[in-house]
This record gives structure tokens, sequence and C-alpha cells, in this order.
């Protein structure tokens, strides 16, 4: 599988931009769920306690990793191009989620956790997948009916007559 550069480059832009937007509305998430759970403290963590700005500029490479993945497989996912991102997020929180178990054993077991968790990736991959549909254009390439096109690349005069 070979990998796009300008494919890629874009999609980790709209991968950074959604763990932004992510990181940007959580406080309002934490209110709503009732639960403080904080993505960026908890990866902060994972480095020596670094605190949660380190946490956030991990948090927003990772999504950059993430969104330059996704930019070059979107065409091979399953399902209408609209929903390619928010499943892609979820499917993500669903394999990621018990490895929270290795840094906040607690967090596991709590069902606000897990939505809020859930309800953050499905942010993130809707983000994501409109950035990335805008940036790099539909995954598949739209295909022109023979009638409008002619060999010499104008399209055909017949066809314009046709549709008037």
């Amino acid at each position: 599988m070979s990998f796009d550069r300008t494919r890629t480059l874009r999609g980790a832009v709209a991968g950074s931009a959604a763990a932004a937007v992510w990181l940007a509305q959580q406080p309002l998430d934490k209110r709503v769920f009732r639960c403080g759970y904080d993505d960026a403290h908890l990866l902060g963590r994972l480095v020596g306690d670094a605190g949660p700005v380190v946490g956030a500029v991990l948090h927003v490479q990772n999504g950059a990793l993430f969104g330059a993945l996704y930019a070059n497989l979107v065409a091979r996912l399953p399902g209408p191009a609209p929903l390619r991102g928010p499943l892609a997020g979820l499917a993500e929180h669903l394999a990621t989620w018990p490895a929270i178990v290795l840094v906040e054993p607690d967090l596991v077991r709590s069902p606000r956790a897990f939505g809020q968790s859930a309800w953050r990736h499905v942010l993130f991959g809707f983000v994501l997948g409109e950035l990335e549909r805008r940036l790099n254009g539909p995954a598949e390439p739209r295909r022109v009916s023979d009638e409008a096109v002619a060999s010499n690349g104008h399209g055909s005069a017949a066809h314009l007559v046709a549709t008037r």
C-alpha cells in the first residue's frame, strides 16, 4: 500500500484540528457527563506526570497520526461517507478503552467515563471526516457518463443539445 504525501499531510491536519476541537469542548462535556475524565491530564501522566499541556500536545499529535492513517484508508472503509469518520472514531474508542486500566484502573469501570469517551471519539471522527473530505476531496472518484465526454476532451455537442 502506497501513501500519497499530500493526502497524508491533509489528513494529519484534519486529525490535529479534530483533536483540538475535542480538547476545547472537554470542559463542557465534563459538566454534561458529571465526570472529571480528562484526556490531556491522562496523557500527561503517561510521560512521567508531565501535566496537561504536554498531554494536550500528545493528544493533538495522536490526532494527526490517526488523521494521516484515516486519509489513506477512508476509501476502503464501508458505509456512507458522512458516517465513516464517526464510525472510525468510535471503533478506536472501543479498541483502546480497555487500555485505560493501565493508567486509571477505576475509570475503566465508570459508565459515565465510557459514555464521555464515546462522545469525544464520535465528535473527533465527525470533525476529522468532514475536514479530511473537504481538504482531500471525495475518496471515490465520480464516474463521468460516456455521453458527456467526447474523444476530444471537450464533451459531446450531441449531449449538450439533448439535455436542453
